[in-house]
């Protein structure tokens, strides 16, 4: 029987394996979908599959660095406890070096790739969700380049719940990029300087200053001056270079930097979990329910 993609996304959905995992179930079983199931479940792959529906909140950034090639990425677990098994920052290890190895486009193009062991990344992965007993994924990586006359700025705070990977061109000193790396992962900029910022970011913050302004009683024909020195204010909470250096405070990020014969190129910044909504247990009503279907 041929093997279709419609009963390839079926099985996926009912199990949570991978495709490509799927594709040879439903291979192995003549089509058979129950038997594709138990087959999954003989492997070991079902079990991951069980934590599918989980959140996986916690676990690691980690950056990889090459010569002029570097990877910064972001792999998840269930809970804290997890990130610091050490099977999983292996795991997190062995990511980041295929990833710098192949260089995939995308979260799903990489789970698709083979491994030098032979697996897919998502079959490798799901064989540590077994080992491991919780949801675990690869969420997002970045690859960065650099030339011979810049520096890579590598830093992972708390040992992996922020990472931070920023590039300075001018300059070798990789001290020097990790010290601005250091100040990325404390401070959260969301641009390195204001020609990254879009005129219709720019154009929402001026008009919301504004009718502060307004709100505040200003007369009308001082407020469009109050707010282009406000929207001054505004580009040093959101770009590095305007930010007061947290080792100088008193010099400018970029200013800093330009004293040593550099600039900042750009940087990659990732904490784990942000934008993940995290489910919140909630035990009083779990234990309520339980003592009602009790009676």
């Amino acid at each position: 029987m041929a093997v279709t993609a419609q009963m390839v996304k079926e099985l996926r959905e009912k199990t949570g394996a991978g495709m490509l995992d799927c594709k040879n179930a439903l291979t192995e079983t003549n089509g058979d979908m129950e038997k594709a199931i138990d087959f999954l479940r003989e492997k070991g792959i079902a079990k991951a599959a069980k934590k599918a529906d989980r959140i996986a909140a916690e676990g690691l950034t980690a950056i990889e660095t090459k010569g002029n090639e570097a990877v910064i990425l972001e792999v998840n677990s269930e809970t804290d406890f997890v990130a610091k098994n050490e099977g999983f920052q292996v795991l997190t290890k062995e990511l980041a070096a295929h990833l710098l190895a192949k260089k995939p486009a995308s979260v799903e193009e990489a789970l698709a790739q083979t491994m030098d062991s032979g697996v897919t990344v998502e079959h490798h992965i799901n064989t540590a969700v077994a080992k491991i007993g919780e949801k675990l994924t690869l969420r997002r990586f970045e690859i960065v380049t650099k030339t011979d006359a810049d520096a890579f700025g590598a830093y992972l705070h708390m040992g992996g719940r922020i990472g931070v990977l920023s590039v300075l061109t001018g300059t070798n000193d990789d001290a020097l990029a990790k010290d601005v790396s250091m100040h990325i992962a404390a401070v959260n900029p969301k641009y390195v300087d204001r020609s990254a910022v879009t005129e219709e970011e720019i154009e929402r913050e001026r008009q919301v200053l504004t009718q502060q302004a307004l709100n505040e009683g200003k007369p009308e024909n001082i407020v469009a001056k109050m707010v282009e020195g406000r929207l001054g204010k505004f580009f040093e909470e959101i770009c590095l270079v305007d930010q007061a250096f947290v080792k100088d405070p008193d010099t400018k990020v970029g200013k800093y930097v330009q004293s040593k014969g550099a600039a900042v190129k750009s940087f990659v910044r990732y904490a784990v979990g942000e934008g993940i909504e995290k489910r919140q247990d909630n035990f009083a009503e779990e234990v309520m329910n339980q003592v009602r279907g009790n009676n």
